[in-house]
């Protein structure tokens, strides 16, 4: 059977030095980070992607391994396996690069948690990092990368220095992106439970998988916690191995950060035109594109999130998103979700809390809004 590289899993980064940020950045010195990554498909063979794409000076890996996680930092012994870099056992990655491991022998499969374990030498300075990924690691001193359990390790609520995992596929295999915001990276879900929105799809799935792209903060317009979507578009979604479709959820954090930080407002009209930018790139790609309307935020208890301008004018990008013939599909995230009682506000048993996030039976009701034949 012939068969080809695909994207097994994928993790959107930030850098710690952008203006907003609700984790706090940190860097890490002879230390060993050892993080779990959710696979979305599998294989017989893998390799993962490293980074240093917002560091300001060279990242050496002293030493990477992967293995099955089996509870917590705790991993499967007979799976560890060594990773080495063009034949390498360590590496030195550039500031702004990115480097991919030579390929080893795993078997892995959909729903999986692989151990990344790296060993990090010298001083990284701050990391580039994903600051949501509702997922726990844990850094211990020296180098513990072989080791089953670390000794005394301490919990870390980010991800950092990884943005994939690649996994030999049959050819054909189908993946989709999801590319957006909190809503896909699973903000207000339970930590370390697996249960975003995306997770949730992909059990949906019987064939082809979803990897997940989103990030908490993340805007269509403008920069700030991470690169604003058109800017990311291509490395982020375009150039994921194997892709065939991408899913779009974007426009709260256009509409509510905005109030939250006295920044200008953007019409209606501006993310129209964002949105319809991001249909025709991915099209001109050859790919199939389904977007998601603007979730609800009415009941939102930051200062300045929510505002009577704010949510008239995600009425009006949702109307359009509805009667559109821009996307091949749109999976109506908002009614799912939406308080029939009050417009606007995420219903009461949805809700992660906050008014704008959800919580594990929102993002299921989320997922539950795409239609599978939109997908393949």
């Amino acid at each position: 059977m012939s068969q080809q590289w695909v994207a097994g899993f994928r993790s959107a980064v930030i850098s710690p030095h952008e203006q907003f940020r609700f984790v706090e950045a940190r860097g890490f010195a002879d230390q060993t980070v050892r993080e779990p990554l959710l696979l979305a498909g599998g294989g017989e063979r893998i390799r993962v992607r490293l980074t240093n794409r917002f560091g300001r000076e060279p990242l050496r890996i002293g030493a990477a391994r992967v293995a099955l996680q089996a509870k917590t930092d705790a991993i499967v012994p007979e799976t560890d396996r060594e990773l080495r870099f063009d034949g390498r056992a360590e590496a030195v990655i550039p500031p702004g690069g990115d480097i991919v491991s030579d390929e080893v022998p795993l078997a892995v499969e959909a729903g999986n948690l692989l151990s990344l374990s790296l060993y990090l030498p010298d001083d990284t300075g701050l990391a580039t990092h994903a600051h949501m990924p509702m997922e726990r690691a844990y850094t211990a001193s020296g180098n513990q990368t072989a080791a089953v359990e670390l000794d005394a390790p301490e919990t870390l609520e980010t991800r950092v220095f990884v943005t994939g995992v690649d996994v030999l596929a049959p050819e054909g295999t189908p993946v989709a992106v999801a590319f957006g915001d909190s809503w896909f990276e699973g903000t207000g879900t339970t930590v370390g439970a697996d249960r975003r929105s995306v997770d949730v799809l992909n059990e949906r799935l019987d064939r082809g998988w979803v990897v997940n792209q989103g990030i908490s903060g993340n805007r269509l317009l403008a920069d700030g916690t991470g690169e604003h979507a058109l800017s990311r578009l291509e490395r982020d979604a375009l150039s994921v191995p194997g892709v065939t479709h991408v899913l779009l959820h974007f426009g709260i954090n256009d509409l509510g950060l905005p109030g939250l930080y006295g920044l200008p407002m953007p019409t209606a009209e501006d993310l129209i035109a964002a949105y319809t930018e991001l249909a025709v790139r991915i099209h001109a790609a050859g790919l199939r594109v389904l977007a998601g309307t603007i979730g609800p935020f009415g009941g939102a208890i930051y200062e300045g999130v929510s505002s009577p301008e704010g949510l008239e004018i995600r009425r009006e990008v949702n109307e359009w998103i509805r009667t559109t013939d821009v996307f091949d599909a749109v999976f109506d995230s908002a009614r799912a979700v939406e308080d029939p009682d009050a417009p606007g506000y995420i219903r009461p048993d949805l809700d992660s809390g906050d008014g704008m996030h959800l919580n594990d039976d929102g993002a299921h009701a989320m997922a539950g809004a795409v239609n599978l034949t939109d997908l393949w």
